[in-house]
């Protein structure tokens, strides 16, 4: 017997519209993201770093399961709800005993790691660092700004905040975000580090930025610059081919560049891990006019 055959309601009238964000999941997060760096170390010239890089994406995911749970996000004030303001404060995280108690743990947890040996200086000279000196490199993190010159350091710090963040962005509800800025996380008001072309079924070929600091992706319209919003003059430059998973996008007006991958062709790629992975096109970047616009504090002084 032939099976009734009815119309899709939600393809009526046009394309469904697309979640505007993807909470992480930490646990998960931090272990995707550790098995990736250890996969791209087979093959790629940054091996030391991507392998001491998974080892310390594990111990985030041990510690994103095994640390106290953290108090949920208070209810925003109406005042900062309706100018759009995203619901986690980075401004107040910095003195957070919560933030700081992972920290610790972090640095604890970190010692164990085998790694070269210009990060185990800078592990040790944050783990002898007195508050207020934690305080700024924590401060700094929370506003997506690395001093060239102490990128090392700060290194340990934003794996830190990342799973404190990730832990508070995983308890709000996504159907309640809405944009913050074009470009911005809306869990966090983050700078994307990369944005990815989707190929996940009922998202295929959809856009989403990703946040380096929370792990919570969000939809951008593509063909757009991710740092001024504007969609004249972006252009797109690879390594390889035209046909690359990986590519920069350039934009003319600010003179930006943030990287974009193509999930929808490969989708093992990390929207963290693989930018590390992909130096090579921020080499090739260096030589032009463009800025990095992307913001990782895995890439931080490259």
């Amino acid at each position: 017997m032939a099976e009734d055959i009815h119309p899709d309601p939600s393809l009526i009238g046009g394309v469904p519209t697309p979640p505007i964000a993807f909470l992480p999941e930490p646990i998960k997060l931090f272990q995707t993201r550790a098995r990736r760096f250890a996969f791209l170390a087979e093959s790629n010239a940054l091996a030391p770093y991507l392998t001491f890089l998974a080892a310390l994406s594990k111990l985030q995911a041990r510690l994103a399961a095994t640390l106290p749970p953290v108090a949920a996000p208070a209810p925003m004030p109406i005042a900062r709800a309706r100018a759009a303001m995203p619901p986690i404060d980075r401004a107040a995280r910095a003195g957070d005993p919560e933030l700081g108690a992972t920290l610790a743990a972090l640095l604890e947890g970190a010692v164990e790691i085998v790694m070269p040996e210009p990060a185990r200086l800078a592990l040790d000279a944050v783990r002898a660092a007195n508050d207020d000196d934690r305080q700024w490199l924590l401060s700094n993190i929370l506003s997506d700004q690395i001093p060239d010159d102490s990128a090392a350091p700060h290194l340990f710090v934003a794996a830190a905040v990342q799973v404190h963040m990730a832990r508070l962005a995983a308890m709000l509800d996504a159907q309640t975000l809405v944009p913050v800025g074009f470009g911005l996380c809306p869990a966090c008001g983050g700078r994307p580090a990369t944005s990815s072309v989707m190929g996940a079924q009922g998202i295929e070929n959809i856009r989403y930025a990703a946040c380096a600091c929370c792990g919570t992706q969000w939809n951008e319209v593509r063909v757009k610059c991710l740092c001024c919003g504007s969609t004249k003059g972006v252009s797109y430059r690879s390594v390889e081919t035209t046909e690359a998973t990986v590519k920069a996008e350039a934009c003319r007006e600010c003179h930006a560049w943030v990287k974009i991958f193509y999930q929808v062709k490969n989708p093992s790629l990390d929207p963290i891990a693989d930018d590390v992975g992909s130096l090579g096109l921020d080499i090739l970047m260096k030589e032009t006019e463009f800025r990095r616009g992307g913001f990782n504090p895995y890439l931080a002084g490259y």
